[in-house]
């Protein structure tokens, strides 16, 4: 394959960066524990002064009305998650400095098959004030100790004299803080300097993310650059570039890894990469929403409605992990009710721009693939029922777009559960998410075999009546594919991002959520202070909560709660 080639200008600005991150590299090795903290709280200021411009160029290149409570995403997908990730990997790199272990102060349970879990979520009295009734664990694969995991967590900063070259980071175009967290770490997990290469559809954030990251670009152990493919390939294959990771598409890693037309499938069938060095990567998939019986009210049909399509149209439906296809039992006496309250959600969601490049196409490709999807309105398609011998590309693939399939599976919540589980590892392209939802009394009934399914489905993320969107927000879980995916059959990525406790090759994170938001949770006995999250894509002052969330990371205090709760309350 030839390889484009940028630019002699651009050769020479790409060889510059990586020249100045190879002498950044023995700065980098220089800074003790101390110093690396102390560059975590400069880049948390310099996020928190620029948090403004940050969200007001998200909302631009999203094409957002800037007084749609929508932009309440880009404060709580931006630079939320960043000052959150910096305050926990600082509190991390505490811990290192004092001879302690990261998780020191964490509690620990167990999980099927004799699995260690981190409590990551709730910790500090913050969490158990503004996330209330969320919680999150970080399971450990079987046969791991807690000594181990308290022995090995810090990752390369248990030697921070010990540095591993360049790293190439291909950022995101969808989500804001992908980009940042990914170059987080690459210096402070793998003890990697960094080239940071944008995707086009965010070269708006270029100043903002260079201010943002001014601390480490001074130092020479970050680097930013722009530019389309011809700069992504030369940038990768650079002789004095070690290790790359991505954010994308399976095909675009593929395209990466192996090359491009017939060569490029004649490579990944022989399993010999084009690309000579390490790749991780975080790519998306067919996450579904697995929807269990039960005896439902009205008002639980329809604020679960409102979540799935939360987790199909967030961020537009550009989202590696949202949800694709509901799974549902056939013999669901309330299926039809809930079908209605889905449509209703999906089609009266907000209505907003298609910014990412290719969604029309796929949306027109997912109309022609089904006779029964339905364009339900503002771009967004419900494929009503797939037919389960022969699902078809809703099941091959992700759509990367507003586009939601039904898949009906029949049997008693037990047996669904298990043939909803089955389906989801055997027949699902990726394995980076996948949620559940469940009535407290289902939840009860099943017992510990709802546990066993958890543990049964491969995934990098699940959730339980909550979306596993929620795990991405948590500084100190895990975010990525299911572990054991190789070069030729990534699925969903190799790897994890995120994990600011340092966790050595955890194997998933569990985020479990309230089945209601209250008030209602509480008339119904359930200890829940959370009303409809933030994140809804129904929530109607989610652009203040989020930025006073925003601002509480970037300061937390006492003063900050009242209008925060006040806000979320209206929501």
């Amino acid at each position: 394959m030839a390889m484009s080639r940028p630019s002699t200008a651009r050769v020479r600005e790409i060889n510059q960066a990586v020249d100045d991150l190879v002498r950044g590299e023995a700065a980098w090795a220089a800074c003790d524990l101390a110093e690396r903290r102390r560059l975590l709280e400069r880049t948390h200021a310099a996020t928190a002064e620029h948090a403004e411009a940050w969200v007001r160029a998200a909302v631009a290149y999203k094409k957002l009305p800037q007084d749609s409570p929508l932009v309440g995403e880009e404060w709580i997908t931006g630079p939320y998650p960043v000052l959150t990730s910096l305050g926990a990997l600082a509190a991390s790199v505490a811990a290192l400095e004092g001879s302690r272990s990261p998780v020191d102060g964490y509690s620990f349970g167990r999980a099927p098959g004799g699995r260690v879990a981190v409590r990551v979520l709730p910790h500090s009295i913050w969490d158990r004030l503004l996330l209330n009734g969320f919680r999150a664990e970080v399971w450990m694969p079987p046969g791991v100790t807690e000594e181990t995991v308290r022995s090995r967590a810090g990752l390369a900063l248990r030697h921070p004299a010990r540095t591993n070259g360049v790293g190439v980071v291909l950022g995101a175009g969808n989500i804001t803080s992908v980009p940042i967290l990914d170059v987080l770490y690459e210096l402070y997990a793998n003890n990697r300097v960094v080239a940071l290469k944008l995707n086009p559809v965010t070269d708006g954030l270029f100043e903002i993310f260079s201010q943002v990251l001014a601390p480490l670009i001074g130092l020479g152990a970050v680097r930013i650059l722009t530019g389309g493919a011809d700069v992504g390939t030369y940038l990768v294959h650079h002789p004095e570039v070690a290790h790359v990771h991505m954010t994308g598409s399976a095909a675009t890693h593929d395209a990466i890894v192996f090359g491009t037309g017939e060569e490029g499938a004649a490579r990944k069938k022989t399993g010999r990469p084009l690309l000579d060095k390490p790749v991780t990567s975080e790519l998306g998939g067919v996450s579904p929403t697995i929807v269990l019986p039960g005896d439902w009210s009205e008002a639980d049909l329809r604020y679960q409605a409102e979540h799935i399509a939360t987790q199909k149209l967030h961020n537009g439906g550009y989202n590696c992990v949202a949800s694709q296809v509901v799974v549902l039992s056939s013999d669901w006496a309330q299926k039809g009710r809930f079908l209605g309250h889905l449509r209703a959600a999906l089609s009266n969601a907000p209505v907003r721009p298609a910014y990412y490049p290719g969604s029309d196409d796929r949306v027109a490709r997912a109309l022609e693939s089904y006779a029964d999807a339905e364009n339900i309105g503002a771009g967004r398609v419900l494929i009503k029922s797939l037919d389960p011998a022969h699902p078809g590309p809703a099941l091959e693939g992700e759509y990367f777009a507003p586009v939601l399939a039904v898949l009906e599976l029949p049997g008693s919540p037990r047996q669904f559960l298990d043939d909803a589980v089955r389906a989801a590892n055997e027949s699902f392209a990726g394995t980076l998410g996948a949620n559940l939802i469940a009535h407290p009394r289902t939840v009860a009934s099943l017992g510990p075999a709802l546990d066993d399914a958890i543990a049964a489905l491969r995934y990098g993320t699940v959730a339980l009546n909550a979306w596993t969107g929620v795990g991405y927000l948590t500084a100190t879980a895990t975010w990525g594919a299911y572990p054991g995916h190789s070069l030729d059959d990534v699925q969903s990525g190799i790897g994890v991002v995120h994990n600011a406790l340092l966790l050595d090759r955890p194997e998933r994170t569990v985020v479990r959520g309230p089945f209601r938001p209250a008030p209602r949770a509480i008339a119904h006995g359930e200890l829940v202070m959370s009303p409809r999250p933030p994140w809804f894509v129904t929530n109607r002052t989610a652009d203040t909560t989020g930025r006073l969330l925003a601002g509480f990371a970037a300061a937390p205090r006492w003063s900050a709660l009242p209008r925060i709760f006040a806000s979320a309350l209206r929501g």
